[in-house]
């Protein structure tokens, strides 16, 4: 009987004092296991530790923000810049000039990413530029509405030495710009690290 009434009185006091919500320790003793309150220094450690592995988890929760925002960057962040030459009054090459353009904005906008296309003119193949015997204006004239990341160049030296050959205005398309000179615009281009391609 006396032994009942001890555990009952152990087994009230156990539970008052996690009601009361003292802090208690498991500890080893003997193969046993009884609890221990804990200590100042032991409860400290506790925290310590929860610290500890808070910061890592934070530490790796940043690692992790930084390395899904490098992620979304573009793999290259600067603008693709092409240069397509035409000098020759050949339909042939004025419509490769044309697919070469239009391939390649298509190419880097499904990439997302940006691109610019200048077709520049000169000598013979200012034709394709000129309103009164451009084999490719009706194309050209689609490509600006559809396309606005390509546009053309005419030479100006060019037209003003068929004008003087052929005594009349040389009319230039109006999706066109007159540079003074076509040879110099490719140059100045590729000084400033444009890719220059001759169809």
């Amino acid at each position: 009987m006396r032994v009942f009434q001890h555990i009952v009185t152990i087994a009230t006091i156990g539970a008052a004092t996690i009601l009361l919500g003292a802090p208690y320790a498991a500890a080893e003793q003997g193969g046993g296991r009884y609890w221990t309150p804990m200590t100042a220094s032991t409860a400290a450690e506790h925290v310590t530790a929860k610290t500890r592995v808070a910061r890592k988890e934070a530490a790796r929760k940043k690692e992790r923000s930084i390395l899904n925002a490098n992620a979304r960057i573009p793999s290259d962040a600067k603008a693709h810049n092409l240069i397509l030459q035409v000098n020759t009054n050949d339909p042939a090459a004025m419509n490769l000039a044309l697919n070469n353009a239009t391939n390649v904005a298509q190419y880097y906008k499904e990439l997302g990413e940006k691109v610019k296309i200048e077709v520049v003119t000169f000598g013979p193949g200012l034709h394709m530029l000129r309103e009164d015997t451009s084999p490719v204006k009706a194309r050209i004239e689609e490509m600006a509405l559809s396309t606005p990341e390509i546009s053309f160049k005419a030479c100006g030296n060019t037209q003003e030495k068929m004008h003087s050959a052929e005594k009349k205005d040389i009319p230039i398309i109006r999706q066109a710009e007159v540079v003074k000179s076509g040879v110099v615009r490719v140059m100045e281009l590729q000084e400033k690290g444009w890719s220059y391609v001759k169809p």
